[in-house]
């Protein structure tokens, strides 16, 4: 009580204010306005706007004070950062909180994934909520490290930094009322259901919202957005690393519909974390696009608090957390001074927050286990008088295409064939040494020579190794496992360029630096051998999300995902 009773003296004017930010132009993302007026913050909060007299005053010199951005939805680990990493990349840039769905590490390690993402972001410039993964593992035709039912994830939901239960990808199962699905919608408990339901329209998406799901970040054309909104549903417009659908949504955005959107990024790579940004690339984005820049901001901020009910995000208004930014271009936002609470914790994109303390993350590296293979097991036996189904990339999606073609073959096997762009692709089950490998082929890499492996491997992230000779990837995915997790480029059984990946094979335990670095040097090493991709290891990564159409592979075998079924690799 005695809190509240200071912060209401200080709103009153009776008592100073910690901080008073004066000589700004507020950008009001409530009333939709730029005014002027003194900043109040009392223990971390605003208290109020107006007239005030402070212990410290900052002078923001007549620029815009906004409040911070709030990223939708992101899968922290993708990023390939600690958390504290992450904090450190993105809050430069002026975000302040972050909804996280942590099911990479929970596919890896459970629940303990998810409680390293809740100690970890203790004390940090940076508010992460975790949405409780609902995909572990993302369907029956995949094998994950762990498996969470909705026991598990209504052991969290009481928890204050957790808002709900993340993305449904099993959005048939939920359509078509399973039991599974529905009681982890149950399990929310009233609070918010992210959806993932690329390409779901008509009845089915009618029954999918009406189970409870009210956001979607899987929208990539304007009528699947359009007909998801006219059902209510959030609408997050994601760019990322290798999803890139801003551009392709913009278009839907009027001043009527505008609160009905939210920014995301979904999965992002350091090196575009360092070159474009974060959320601030989305507004950069859409206000070169020709939005308002105050309905930008509104997308970018308050939208998303709305949304996942966050009463004290998202605003420069009295109760509301002092997380700000200053920047002088309202045409081209760049966060010139970031405030977390009222304390800066940025400037000219340079972190200035002091390091938190690290969680111990031990219990997390030892996450290979992988059963006994040899070259041999990379053999596809041809089908006589039979065609070749392959994964074809589509570009800056990670939705794929199902090509019908000409098998080459040798002495009775199918191989790969660089000559017309067709790799194959091997999945090596990492985590109960069952040893299962499932095969495919895929076009639209440009690999010449050689091998690339990961174990980033969306969403049961085992090892994934794409190659145009069988030899070069048996030597990667060995070089996995003495690595513990990572990726690497071989050539002539050699390798090349290497990243390890010791925290569940997902995350470095090193800087954003040298991470950054060791990504490019991947991608260079990458585009020596051939590849055309411009991050072939992101477009890699999600060559195994079964929930995502049309063809993709598991250490179960190729995957109808249209039909939500194992498929041959022959016609």
């Amino acid at each position: 009580m005695d809190d509240i009773r200071q912060k209401l003296s200080v709103a009153r004017g009776d008592e100073q204010a910690d901080i008073v930010f004066r000589n700004a132009r507020i950008v009001n993302v409530l009333s939709g306005e730029i005014h002027e007026g003194d900043v109040a913050v009392s223990n971390g909060m605003i208290a109020g706007i107006g007239s005030y007299n402070g212990k410290t005053v900052v002078d923001c010199g007549g620029r815009y004070l906004a409040p911070s951005f709030i990223d939708a939805h992101i899968h922290v680990e993708s990023t390939m950062l600690t958390v504290a990493e992450f904090a450190r990349a993105v809050v430069p840039h002026g975000t302040a909180a972050a909804i996280v769905d942590p099911h990479e590490y929970a596919n890896v390690v459970g629940l303990d994934g998810i409680d390293y993402v809740l100690d970890a972001a203790k004390d940090l410039p940076l508010d992460i909520f975790v949405m409780m993964s609902s995909c572990v593992p993302a369907t029956p035709l995949e094998t994950s490290g762990a498996r969470l039912t909705a026991v598990d994830i209504v052991l969290y939901t009481g928890h204050d930094n957790v808002l709900g239960v993340a993305e449904l990808m099993n959005f048939p199962g939920v359509y078509n009322g399973m039991d599974s699905e529905l009681a982890k919608i149950d399990a929310a408990r009233g609070k918010r259901v992210d959806g993932h339901a690329p390409g779901l329209t008509g009845p089915n998406l009618d029954a999918y919202i009406l189970a409870g799901v009210r956001s979607d970040h899987e929208c990539t054309t304007i009528e699947e957005a359009r007909a998801k909104l006219r059902r209510g549903m959030q609408i997050l417009m994601r760019e990322g690393t290798a999803e890139r659908n801003l551009h392709d949504l913009l278009p839907l955005v009027t001043l009527q519909n505008a609160a009905q959107f939210s920014f995301a990024t979904d999965d992002k790579h350091p090196a575009d974390l360092a070159d474009e940004g974060h959320i601030d690339h989305h507004v950069r984005e859409a206000i070169r696009f020709g939005l308002d820049p105050m309905t930008v901001l509104q997308i970018a901020t308050i939208n998303t608090a709305r949304h996942y009910n966050l009463q004290q995000h998202g605003a420069i208004a009295p109760g509301r957390w002092a997380n700000m930014i200053l920047f002088s271009d309202l045409d081209d936002i760049r966060a010139e001074e970031v405030y977390y609470q009222g304390t800066l914790v940025a400037r000219d994109g340079i972190y200035t927050a002091e390091a938190a303390p690290s969680p111990d993350m031990s219990h997390m590296t030892d996450t290979m286990h992988v059963g006994e293979f040899w070259k041999d097991s990379f053999l596809v036996s041809v089908v006589p008088h039979s065609k070749l189904k392959v994964i074809e990339l589509v570009p800056r999606q990670i939705i794929t295409t199902a090509a019908i073609v000409d098998p080459r073959v040798e002495d009775d096997y199918v191989e790969a064939d660089p000559t017309r762009d067709i790799l194959k692709l091997a999945v090596i089950e990492r985590h109960h040494a069952t040893g299962n490998i499932g095969l495919g082929f895929v076009r639209g890499f440009g690999l010449q020579r050689g091998a690339l492996a990961s174990t980033v491997a969306h969403d049961a992230h085992n090892i994934i190794v794409v190659g145009t000779n069988d030899l070069d990837m048996y030597a990667a995915a060995l070089h996995l496992i003495r690595l513990g997790g990572g990726q690497c480029v071989v050539s002539d059984a050699r390798v090349i360029e290497e990243l390890p990946l010791p925290i569940a094979g997902l995350v470095s335990d090193q800087p954003l630096e040298f991470v950054r670095r060791k990504v490019d040097a991947l991608i260079a090493a990458a585009a020596g051998l051939g590849c055309v991709l411009p991050d072939p290891f992101m477009t890699l990564s999600f060559l195994a999300l079964s929930p995502i159409p049309a063809l993709k592979v598991t250490d179960m075998g190729l995957v109808d995902a249209v039909k939500f079924e194992l498929t041959s690799m022959f016609v």
